[in-house]
């Protein structure tokens, strides 16, 4: 007899994520981040923050499960609401301005403010959605937070990290 309450959200994905090469992953030449910025902008243009070659999301707010290139698991990441809060803090901020300028130097009529300012709300919040939840994911990683192993690339300046504390300073 059936399960009627199996939805088709609750089977698993299957034949979707590529499969894994066979290659080292130690042996591979990609460079890790320097940074946690340099390891958020690879998340916010939707690359893998640790590889920088493989794709982050399979769908628009889904991430891979594994990274095809380098096999690092994202099934740790906890971003949750925090992209869209931070979605929303950047939208307000970048649209005050711009509303304000709206209203006090232009003479359109409320209803076409209106629908101004809202389009413009919903596209800049939809599109900065995912590079924020990219960027979350980056950083989540690269601070070794649920259950993610810490990585360090290398720096140009490999004593910029411990350079105040040598001079007791």
């Amino acid at each position: 007899m059936p399960d009627f309450m199996v939805s088709p959200f609750d089977r698993p994905i299957t034949g979707k994520i590529p499969p894994p090469n066979d290659q080292d992953p130690e042996g591979e030449d990609f460079a890790l981040p320097s940074s946690g910025w340099e390891a958020m902008a690879r998340g916010a243009r939707g690359r893998c923050p640790r590889c920088n070659d493989a794709k982050l999301f399979h769908r628009f707010l889904k991430p891979v499960a594994t990274c095809p290139r380098c096999r690092q698991d994202w099934t740790h990441q906890q971003a949750d609401d925090f992209p869209a809060y931070v979605s929303i803090l950047l939208t307000g901020h970048i649209m005050a301005p711009i509303i304000i300028a709206l209203v006090q130097e232009t003479a359109l009529s409320l209803a076409a403010l209106a629908a101004i300012i809202v389009s413009s709300m919903l596209i800049l919040m939809i599109g900065l959605l995912q590079p924020a939840k990219g960027a979350i994911i980056a950083l989540q990683w690269w601070f070794g937070m649920h259950g993610f192993v810490k990585e360090r690339g290398t720096s140009e300046n490999p004593d910029h990290e411990d350079a105040g504390l040598r001079d007791g300073g």
